[in-house]
């Protein structure tokens, strides 16, 4: 029995651990591509989270406000014992006016017939639904936006570290050449010695990139909410990198298209509502309600609940305020300001976009050009690289020109793949100024 017991408290164990391991392992991601990267993003972080409780929250209150459509029944019970009982004189004569205990069971229901605030809410839930949902959506575009750009920044930093490996192994095989002539009386020692010193700097290059490398890789992780902990294995084509760096020049902005303008306007709806919701409060609010009561009155405690004197009533409720100062006047005023002012945030926000987009798009042509500049620069200092250090073992060339067209090789490369992804980021900035950033 015992042992029985034992198998299946191991068993248990073993799939709880399976479970839970399981489910980190379906938390992480197989291939951090840039799309997997966004999408884990979108789903995962604590921002967007919290913009999808903030939706939750809205529609709860929305349907809060609301039930005050429904008829609110209410009950209310009461105990009261008197321990001395009101007297008046009635015809010269001492009367008591009540009895020792009293009590009452109470029923009573009101029904909304006009409310203001309760017809604001069901008039405005549409629009604050649509509200809380642009809102998420802004937060949506802003992660996708960091998360391109961090994942960038990453791949700038490993392909700097694959370039340093690249010159590296040609360093080395240059120290071996310049040393081996050495020994062999061919050259000076300056030859190697200086092929020692721009190996050191490379791999001291190599190692800042490596240090740097992890600290991007972190702010990816921070971007996207993956855990701390977990691998992040970055998965990218550069042939496909490179198609993609290609941008419509020509088309203009539209701020109607912008996420800041459609909570704008939702928020312009919900001004003028607000508007019409002030003007109402000159109008009288009107309610239906009614009670049905229990009386139990005895000076006998014990008898109090033998015999009851109900009692009941239906009615209406006109409730109209006649002075209040001018509070309406100057609440209806305010409303009006507001609404106004929100008009001129549609105004700013479009010379905003005007000029947000030129300032990307001048960056983004700035950087297309620069990258242009460095690819033909990188396959020049590459030819040129070749070609010395043929008429170097050839000894009709320097080891000094070798070095410097191997650093000018290696700056290219860096340069070029520095320019690449600079050019992908500055076109993140133009898709987000045109609102074409979707997830």
């Amino acid at each position: 029995m015992r042992k029985g017991i034992a198998v299946f408290l191991t068993c248990l164990i073993f799939i709880s651990f399976h479970s839970t391991a399981q489910q980190q392992t379906d938390s992480l991601l197989q291939e951090a591509t840039l799309q997997n990267c966004i999408a884990y993003a979108v789903e995962k972080q604590a921002v967007v989270q919290q913009a999808q409780i903030d939706e939750a929250i809205t529609e709860e209150a929305i349907k809060s406000k609301l039930s005050e459509w429904f008829p609110q029944v209410n009950f209310n019970y009461t105990f009261q014992h008197n321990f001395q009982v009101q007297t008046s004189v009635i015809g010269g004569n001492p009367v008591k006016l009540g009895v020792d205990n009293t009590s009452g069971l109470m029923f009573t229901l009101n029904q909304a017939i006009f409310n203001r605030d309760v017809l604001l809410a069901s008039r405005t839930r549409a629009d604050i639904r649509q509200q809380a949902k642009q809102n998420t959506e802004s937060v949506k575009i802003d992660v996708v936006a960091n998360v391109s750009k961090a994942f960038y920044d990453v791949l700038t930093t490993e392909q700097q570290i694959k370039v340093s490996d690249e010159n590296i192994v040609r360093l080395e095989r240059s120290y071996k050449d310049a040393y081996n002539q050495y020994q062999a009386g061919i050259t000076d020692k300056t030859d190697y010695k200086r092929a020692a010193i721009a190996l050191n700097n490379t791999v001291a290059a190599k190692r800042s990139y490596e240090v740097l490398l992890k600290a991007r890789i972190e702010n990816l992780k921070a971007q996207m909410n993956y855990p701390v902990a977990a691998p992040l294995q970055i998965v990218y084509d550069s042939t496909g990198m490179e198609k993609e760096i290609l941008l419509d020049t020509t088309q203009g902005p539209d701020y109607t298209r912008r996420i800041e303008y459609r909570l704008l306007s939702t928020q312009q709806k919900l001004q003028e509502a607000n508007v019409l919701y002030n003007k109402w409060s000159f109008f009288p609010q009107l309610s239906a309600n009614g009670a049905y009561n229990l009386n139990y009155l005895n000076n006998d405690f014990n008898k109090l609940y033998n015999q009851s004197y109900p009692a009941s009533y239906a009615g209406l409720t006109l409730s109209f305020p006649i002075f209040q100062g001018g509070k309406r006047k100057y609440e209806i005023r305010q409303a009006q300001w507001q609404l106004r002012r929100t008009g001129f945030d549609i105004v700013n926000l479009q010379n905003a976009v005007n000029a947000e987009y030129n300032s990307a798009l001048a960056n983004y042509k700035s950087n297309y050009a620069g990258y242009m500049a460095t690819k033909e620069n990188m396959m020049l200092a590459k030819e040129v690289y070749d070609i010395i250090q043929l008429q170097y073992k050839s000894g009709i060339k320097t080891y000094l020109e070798v070095i410097t067209s191997e650093t000018d090789l290696r700056s290219a490369q860096i340069n070029y793949y520095n320019a690449l992804y600079e050019l992908l980021a500055s076109k993140i900035d133009v898709q987000k100024a045109l609102g074409e950033i979707r997830y």
